[in-house]
C-alpha cells in the first residue's frame, strides 16, 4: 500500500461533521463502517440525514417507498414535502451571502438580507407574469449574483430552473432551452473574458426568436457599452421596478417536484434534458458539503464554474449550510495564473474548488502559490472535471499547501452530484479518489456485470437507489431513453460510463470516460454539436471527432473528408474552427484537424468514434465484423499530426 500524502490529525478528525454524524447514529468504528451502514440501511441513513442536517420541511411517514435495491422503482420520502429555496435562504442579516468578483475588477458583496429582498422582488415579478409550478424559467447568464437569485425565485414558486453560460452559441442554447419551452428568459447583453468584451445582443435576438413560448425576456446588463434591447425585452431594473422587498413565500412542494433541468453533452444528437428532483438534490448536496467536505455555517465556498456546468448547481446548494458563495467570472489565467489564488486570500475562502486541468496548468506554468500567497483559510481543495494525476496531487501538497484536505471528486450531470469523493477523516493517496460517498453503493464490474477486485479496470456502477437519481428525461414519457442510458447495459445497476478501478487503499481511480464524450479541460462536451457545425461547411463532406489524451488533458481531434477538389489547408482549418466556435462554444473547437480519405462506419451507417480512438491510441479493435468498411481504420494509424 502506498504512503499517504496527507493524513488528518486527531483533532481534525474528531471535530469533523462526519464524525459527529457517525456518533449521532450510533455506528461504531470509522468512515468505512459508516459508509457500510449507509448502504445497508438506506432508510435509516437518509432519515438521519434529514434530521441531523436540519432540512426544513416535512419528511412524511416513509423514508423509502419500494425496494431500495430497485434502482428504477424506489422512491425516497414519497410523502415528504419541502421547498429548496426555503432551505437555501437559510440565514438573514448583514453577513455576506455572495461575494462576487470579476476578471474586469468588479467587486460585489450581497448580504443575506439583500439576497432575500432580490429574491422577493423576482418572485413577485414572476408571479405577476403568471409563472406557476412546473413552468420553466431559464438563465443565459455569467456567474453573477443575479443568476442565483433567479434560481431561488423560480424554486420558491415551484418553477423549473435551467441555465447555460454566455459562451454557448445560438444553436447550443436553442438545442437546450428549445426542448423545455421556457416562459421567461433571463440573459445578459455582454460579458468579459480573457481581456475582451463579448457583445451578445445579436445572439440574444435570435435565441429569443427561437423560444416560442417566452412571455418575457429580461436583460441583466453586462460590463461594457449598453446596446439597444432586442424586441420587447426589458432590463432587470424595469422588470423589478413595480415591486418592493417583501417576505419570500415558499410553495409547499412534494419531495420529487422537479427543480432543475440539466443537459447531457449531446454526443448522440441533441442534448438530453435531465430532470432533477428538488428533495433529492438538496439531501445529496447537504451530504457532500457537510459530511464529505466539512463545510460549516459561515464558511466561504468557491468553485470555478459557469452557469452551464453542474458544479454551478452544486455550489449554489452551499447556501443551505449557511455558507457564503464566492463567485469568479472570467478567465482564471488573465492576466496571469495568480487570479484564483488572489481571490482565495482576498475572500478568505475555506473550500477552494477547481478542475484537474487548472491544477495541471498551474504546475506547468511553474507557479508556487505556497511562496506567493497565504492561503491560510483554505481547509479543503476540491478537484473534478477529469482525473487528477499523481503529479497533480504532489504539486498541490508541495507547491500550494501541505496541510489541506485535497478531495478529488467524481460524479456527473446525470445525478448532479458525486458517486465517489472526499473523506475528511481519511488519508489522501496520490492519484486516488478517497472512496465512495455516503449513501452510494459503488462497485467496479467487468463487461458481464460481475465485480472485479482492486487493481482491475472496469465499469463504474452503483448497486442501489439514491435520492438524486433523475426524475427522468424531458419529453420521455415512457422513460425509454432514461432506462437505455443508465440501466440497459447492466440490468439492475446504474452504469455511469466511467472506466475505473478500485485500489488496495479503498479508493477509486477514474481512467476516463468509457463512451465517446469529450472532456477537454475537464468540461464534458458532445460530438454531435461539433458535427452539426462542421458538416454544414461547404468544403467538408463528412467528419469524425474523438478525444485524444495529450499532455495530461484531452484534446479534441477532428478528422474530415473534404469535398471533391478541396484540400485541407490552414485557411480551411481556421474557417472550420471559427464556425465551431461561433455555433457551439470555444470548448468545442478542435485542437487538431486532419484530412482522411474515408471514415469507418457500422453496417447501419453509424460512425465508429470509439474504434477510431482505439486505433489512434494503439489499441486493438476487436469487433471488426460490425464495420461495413473496416479497412478505413488503416487511415488513422501512425498519423504524424497526432504526435505533435
Amino acid at each position: 500500500m502506498a504512503n499517504p500524502l496527507w493524513t488528518p490529525d486527531t483533532d481534525r478528525r474528531s471535530a469533523s461533521q462526519v464524525e459527529a454524524f457517525r456518533m449521532s447514529v450510533g455506528v461504531a468504528g470509522g468512515y468505512d463502517d459508516l459508509h457500510r451502514w449507509s448502504i445497508d440501511q438506506p432508510g435509516e441513513f437518509w432519515a438521519a440525514v434529514w434530521e441531523h442536517l436540519g432540512v426544513v420541511g416535512d419528511p412524511g411517514g416513509r423514508t423509502i417507498g419500494g425496494d431500495a435495491t430497485n434502482l428504477s422503482g424506489a422512491r425516497f420520502f414519497p410523502d415528504g414535502r419541502l421547498n429548496v429555496a426555503e432551505n437555501l435562504l437559510s440565514r438573514s442579516g448583514d453577513a455576506p451571502a455572495i461575494m462576487a468578483r470579476g476578471e474586469d475588477g468588479t467587486r460585489r458583496d450581497v448580504t443575506w438580507r439583500e439576497l432575500h429582498d432580490l429574491v422577493s422582488r423576482l418572485q413577485q415579478a414572476l408571479l405577476e407574469l403568471g409563472v406557476e409550478p412546473g413552468d420553466r424559467v431559464v438563465a443565459w447568464l455569467p456567474n453573477v449574483p443575479e443568476v442565483y437569485a433567479v434560481m431561488l425565485a423560480a424554486a420558491s414558486i415551484g418553477a423549473v430552473f435551467s441555465s447555460t453560460s454566455p459562451d454557448f452559441g445560438i444553436d447550443g442554447v436553442l438545442d437546450r432551452f428549445g426542448q423545455i419551452r421556457p416562459v421567461v428568459l433571463f440573459a445578459t447583453d455582454g460579458y468579459h473574458y480573457a481581456g475582451r468584451h463579448h457583445d451578445m445582443t445579436d445572439r440574444l435576438v435570435q435565441v429569443a426568436d427561437g423560444l416560442v413560448d417566452l412571455r418575457r425576456v429580461v436583460v441583466v446588463p453586462g460590463p461594457g457599452p449598453s446596446a439597444p434591447l432586442p424586441g420587447s425585452a426589458v432590463t432587470l431594473e424595469e422588470f423589478l421596478s413595480p415591486h418592493g422587498p417583501d417576505t419570500v413565500r415558499f410553495a409547499n412542494l412534494p419531495f420529487d417536484h422537479p427543480l432543475y433541468v440539466l443537459y447531457s453533452s449531446g454526443t448522440t444528437g441533441r442534448p438530453k434534458c435531465i430532470v432533477h428532483r428538488a428533495g433529492g438534490i438538496l439531501l445529496k448536496h447537504l451530504v457532500e458539503h457537510r459530511l464529505q467536505c466539512d463545510v460549516r455555517p459561515g464558511d466561504r465556498v468557491f468553485y470555478f464554474t459557469t452557469a452551464g456546468w453542474m458544479m454551478w448547481n452544486w455550489l449554489a446548494s452551499s447556501l443551505a449550510t449557511g455558507a457564503t458563495l464566492v463567485l469568479y467570472d472570467g478567465s482564471p489565467f488573465h492576466p496571469d495564473g495568480d487570479r484564483l489564488f488572489d481571490l482565495a486570500d482576498d475572500c478568505g475562502i475555506n473550500l477552494f474548488g477547481v478542475s484537474a486541468k487548472f491544477i495541471d496548468s498551474v504546475a506547468r506554468a511553474g507557479l508556487r502559490p505556497v511562496d506567493t500567497h497565504n492561503l491560510g483559510t483554505i481547509r479543503t481543495i476540491c478537484s473534478t472535471g477529469s482525473p487528477l494525476s499523481h503529479e497533480g496531487f504532489a504539486h498541490v501538497y508541495a507547491d500550494w499547501k501541505a496541510d489541506v484536505h485535497l478531495a478529488s471528486i467524481s460524479g456527473g450531470t446525470d445525478l448532479c452530484g458525486c458517486l465517489v469523493g472526499g473523506q475528511p477523516t481519511s488519508p489522501v493517496h496520490a492519484g486516488q479518489i478517497q472512496g465512495p460517498v455516503l449513501g452510494m453503493d459503488m462497485d467496479v464490474v467487468d463487461g458481464s456485470g460481475l465485480p472485479v477486485g482492486p487493481g482491475v479496470r472496469g465499469e463504474l456502477v452503483c448497486r442501489s437507489a439514491f435520492p438524486s437519481q433523475p426524475l427522468g428525461f424531458w419529453d420521455d414519457p415512457s422513460d425509454r431513453r432514461y432506462h437505455a442510458t443508465y440501466f440497459d447495459l447492466f440490468p439492475g445497476l446504474w452504469h455511469q460510463g466511467d472506466f475505473a478501478e478500485r485500489t488496495l487503499e479503498g479508493g477509486f481511480i477514474i481512467h476516463g470516460r468509457s463512451d465517446a464524450t469529450l472532456n477537454p479541460g475537464g468540461v464534458r462536451i458532445g460530438t454531435a454539436e461539433i458535427y452539426r457545425r462542421v458538416e454544414q461547411h461547404p468544403d467538408v463532406e463528412e467528419a469524425l471527432v474523438i478525444g485524444q489524451e495529450w499532455d495530461g488533458d484531452t484534446r479534441v481531434v477532428l478528422f474530415v473528408v473534404t469535398t471533391d477538389g478541396v484540400t485541407l489547408d490552414d485557411e480551411l482549418r481556421d474557417r472550420i474552427r471559427s464556425d465551431v466556435r461561433t455555433g457551439a462554444s470555444p470548448r468545442h473547437v478542435p485542437a487538431v484537424i486532419v484530412e482522411v480519405p474515408e471514415l469507418p462506419r457500422t453496417r447501419s451507417g453509424k460512425l465508429v468514434e470509439l474504434a477510431v480512438r482505439a486505433v489512434v491510441e494503439g489499441r486493438e479493435v476487436t469487433n471488426l465484423e460490425a464495420l461495413a468498411n473496416p479497412s478505413a481504420l488503416d487511415h488513422f494509424r501512425n498519423l504524424s499530426d497526432l504526435s505533435r
